[in-house]
């Protein structure tokens, strides 16, 4: 649910810049260089999400916008898109497990909207230090539990700070979100395979792949029908079959949402899963260049996602599927626990 950070995770085209010209967050992180318009960051960077964003309402969309721009301000440092980035996210990953919100100009920035909310400080670590992982010379993970276990830090942390955003701290609400958030994950995995692999980075299970390197993906990339081109075929295949299992309970939670974010959050996920089926549905997969939804696309996700406010109407719910957190144990004391 809840997701609403997430696309900023791999649009990394260009650093944040405000409307006057400054960058997000400069050298020496002086305060009057941090992002003065969230909005505006919103819609050049999260076009999915800036769509969905405009059905929120004013004072809960605005603090949507809010989180976004933290969240992508992280992210640039993460990718060396905003000078001495990665340092800084090292010094912001030192000061938070100290708890400290007054020791680096980022944090302090933002500290009106961690206490207004009361943001869990231990999962916005979580989401400093799965953007840290990414910091490695390579990334290679193991196996479809470093999968998901990276994916809940970049981005199921993201749903829970939502959660909080959105008014809502049920930890019944908080299973689905984290799960929302791990599904467009997974989808941001699968449409940029050659662009991660061109950083260094396969987040493809190496037991999905037999090992690949990301120099054997970028060179398959330019021979798809040859051996490791189809077994990275099914295994993109194989991810977005995964992903559909925690968009499946996202949609589920919902109903935990007041009506306006219901609906808001449906449209962004309805929009996100969109670009997972268009990779199914592509000749060149994921070997053909990046996959955006259209504005027709999203007018008809819309759409679909008005059917699903029925999910309002008073039934008995089905549980949470514990099996999709199986590989989340460590981390489900965060944000107030939602286990």
């Amino acid at each position: 649910m809840f997701a609403f950070a997430l696309e900023k995770y791999r649009l990394k085209k260009q650093p944040v810049i405000t409307p006057n010209g400054n960058l997000g967050v400069g050298v020496g992180m002086n305060t009057n260089q941090l992002p003065d318009d969230p909005e505006y960051i919103l819609a050049t960077s999260g076009e999915s999400f800036h769509w969905a964003r405009r059905f929120l309402g004013k004072k809960m969309g605005q603090d949507a916008a809010v989180l976004y721009a933290f969240c992508r301000v992280l992210d640039d440092m993460a990718d060396g898109d905003i000078p001495d980035g990665p340092k800084h996210l090292e010094n912001i990953q030192a000061s938070l497990s100290e708890g400290r919100w007054d020791q680096h100009p980022f944090l302090k920035h933002h500290a009106s909207m961690v206490s207004e909310y009361n943001l869990s400080t231990e999962v916005i670590a979580s989401l400093v230090e799965g953007l840290m992982d990414d910091q490695a010379p390579q990334v290679l993970l193991k196996d479809e539990e470093a999968l998901i276990q990276y994916a809940y830090k970049v981005a199921g942390t993201v749903g829970l700070l939502m959660c909080e955003i959105l008014n809502n701290s049920d930890p019944r609400a908080k299973l689905h979100a984290v799960d929302l958030g791990i599904a467009m994950q997974l989808t941001n995995i699968a449409r940029d395979v050659v662009e991660d692999a061109k950083m260094g980075r396969r987040y493809l299970p190496g037991t999905w792949v037999s090992d690949m390197t990301p120099e054997d993906i970028v060179a398959a990339a330019d021979d798809p029908n040859g051996h490791d081109g189809v077994q990275i075929t099914l295994a993109v295949e194989r991810l977005l079959a995964l992903a559909e299992r925690y968009y499946a309970s996202g949609r589920a939670g919902l109903a935990y949402l007041p009506f306006r974010a219901h609906f808001s959050i449906g449209v962004a996920a309805k929009v996100y899963r969109q670009i997972g089926i268009q990779l199914l549905r592509s000749k060149r997969s994921w070997h053909g260049g990046r996959q955006v939804t259209s504005k027709g696309s999203k007018v008809f996700c819309t759409f679909r996602a008005s059917t699903g406010l029925l999910r309002r109407i008073p039934h008995a719910r089905r549980p949470h599927n514990s099996r999709l957190h199986t590989w989340l144990k460590p981390y489900k004391h965060q944000g107030g626990g939602w286990g």
